[in-house]
């Protein structure tokens, strides 16, 4: 696996002669941030050797390089879940190859199901933590220059990018959460006893990503920060039928908040 991230990390250096600071990975209807971005170069996964290919509607499938914030960036417009077939080594293996190419941070959003009961749909919250309930993507053979074999998760979500992400929030009269991201397989969504069983064990919103890439990126010395939009309520009273294309369309409307706190804070790191 390693000789495999580096081949790729070099067959994509070769190709753009790019060495980004900030990896980003754009969630479920949020690709809309590359907009913001001055683009140097795009890579289409599927043209890429090794690289998984994105199922998802939603996740368009490649890679953007180019300038946002101030800063050189690399941006996954699509990622990949467990719950598309695909193992866990492959499911982070973006994120092993970012590190190869340089990235010192890594930025992801989401769209989610918010379980905390002051929640509304279109709400922006931000990852202070998580509770994983897909399998561990460290689980297997050991490769030390991936980092430690038992990493420390006392502080997954950087409290100072947090800090920051908040300032830039009320400065800009943006109102954001602030909360427990639970990581669950898919791809169902959730019944109204798991809606329940995920408040009960310390939840504020449920999805099905982030939790893998992040723990890898911890792993591996990169500091995270992490966004949700709320898509959808898991809050009794209020669970309806939820669609991935209403998930798509909430997640479309409330990104240019995401979009401002995420330029602002990568102009700052």
């Amino acid at each position: 696996m390693l000789e495999r991230i580096k081949s790729t990390a070099s067959f994509i250096q070769d190709k753009t002669n790019f060495y980004p600071e900030v990896g980003i990975i754009l969630g479920t209807g949020l690709g809309g941030l590359v907009k913001e971005i001055k683009i140097e170069h795009t890579l289409d996964y599927e043209d890429i050797p090794d690289f998984p290919v994105s199922t998802v509607d939603g996740h368009h499938g490649k890679f953007i390089f180019g300038e946002l914030g101030g800063k050189k960036i690399i941006a996954m417009q699509g990622r990949f879940h467990f719950y598309e077939g695909y193992p866990m080594d492959m499911v982070i293996f973006p994120v092993r190859v970012m590190k190869f190419l340089g990235i010192k941070t890594l930025f992801v959003s989401n769209a989610s199901g918010g379980v905390h009961p002051d929640f509304e749909i279109g709400d922006l919250m931000i990852i202070n933590d998580h509770i994983n309930l897909i399998p561990n993507p460290l689980i297997g053979l050991h490769i030390p220059e991936f980092g430690a074999r038992f990493p420390d998760m006392s502080e997954p979500y950087d409290h100072a990018l947090i800090a920051k992400a908040k300032e830039i929030a009320k400065n800009n009269n943006l109102k954001v959460q602030e909360g427990c991201y639970v990581a669950t397989t898919g791809p169902t969504f959730e019944t109204p006893k798991e809606y329940q069983y995920f408040r009960i064990i310390g939840g504020d919103t449920v999805g099905m990503s982030t939790v893998p890439e992040v723990i890898v990126a911890r792993q591996m010395g990169i500091p995270c920060f992490a966004i949700s939009i709320i898509t959808d309520l898991g809050v009794p009273g209020k669970i309806v039928e939820v669609t991935h294309e209403e998930v798509q369309k909430v997640a479309a409307k409330a990104e240019t908040k995401m979009t401002l706190i995420m330029k602002e804070l990568i102009s700052q790191i």
